[in-house]
């Protein structure tokens, strides 16, 4: 692996990595044959971090974490980290070029989650798209006790199907649970905290439009299409997140970077003041 650019922002490390560098990187664990977890954060997974002490111990885990909301680079630059645009990964953008990498490499892939049905339909898509595709799935909808007859089952199965990649879309934070309780027993290369990937494939989810989330506007349409089950990580958790931010930037030393971060918060407001003014006078 080229060199690592990881930085620490709101109290959490993560990893600036490209859709390219985390295929190299799952290429790298199966040419080591080594187990790694390749986590993710958003500003969701920030919150459950702060709040969770089985969530810090599973990140403890974690050989990398990639970057999964725009927010987080928004953020990263303000605090002066040269995080870029690509660097921000979404399983909505990786799932098609990663499945290609591993149609045309011969890795076999394990999916573990979604409702009984769903990533059945989403795999069978994925197989017409990627001729030669290797994949097996298990819906997420179990016992998640480690020592009960259904999980030990789908231990079984999959150590049986012997996974390069082993996806758990179980949502935060029950996948990252099942993957802390059961990783020593988990054979595999590479383990992927994969959400609600292939609810979206299987049409299960509406897929946000792509442009959404290159603007960090993604989390506006997630919310608008599950209100119920989302209100309150989009609603409430943001005002906690912003004392780690406020904490953050008090803690500066440099007013060099002190001024460098008023000057992009100045930028962005006088952007958004025109956007509004332009949109008013186009209705």
């Amino acid at each position: 692996m080229k060199k690592r650019f990881s930085y620490k922002l709101l109290g959490v490390q993560v990893d600036a990595l490209s859709i390219p560098d985390l295929n190299f990187l799952i290429e790298e664990s199966i040419d080591k044959n080594e187990k790694w977890i390749i986590a993710n954060h958003n500003l969701h997974s920030l919150y459950l971090f702060h709040n969770d002490l089985k969530m810090q111990a599973f990140y403890a885990k974690a050989e990398y974490t990639h970057i999964d909301g725009m927010p987080l680079v928004l953020i990263g630059k303000l605090l002066g980290f040269p995080i870029k645009r690509e660097q921000r990964v979404t399983y909505a953008d990786w799932v098609w070029p990663l499945m290609a990498e591993a149609a045309n490499k011969g890795w076999r892939v394990f999916y573990l989650g979604s409702k009984p049905g769903v990533a059945e339909k989403g795999a069978s898509i994925l197989c017409q798209r990627f001729p030669g595709l290797k994949i097996a799935c298990a819906h997420g909808y179990i016992d998640m006790d480690k020592d009960s007859p259904e999980n030990l089952a789908i231990l079984a199965e999959i150590n049986a199907y012997k996974p390069h990649v082993l996806m758990v879309g179980m949502g935060m934070p029950r996948q990252e649970y099942w993957i802390f309780d059961n990783f020593e027993h988990i054979h595999t290369n590479t383990i992927l905290t994969s959400g609600a990937c292939m609810d979206y494939i299987a049409g299960a989810i509406p897929t946000p439009p792509r442009w959404m989330g290159k603007v960090g506007l993604e989390w506006l349409y997630r919310f608008l299409s599950e209100p119920k089950r989302l209100w309150r990580r989009y609603l409430l958790e943001p005002w906690f997140l912003s004392t780690l931010f406020l904490r953050e930037i008090l803690s500066i030393s440099s007013q060099k970077n002190k001024n460098r971060m008023l000057l992009f918060l100045s930028k962005r407001f006088h952007k958004f003041i025109a956007l509004s003014r332009f949109s008013k006078r186009s209705q």
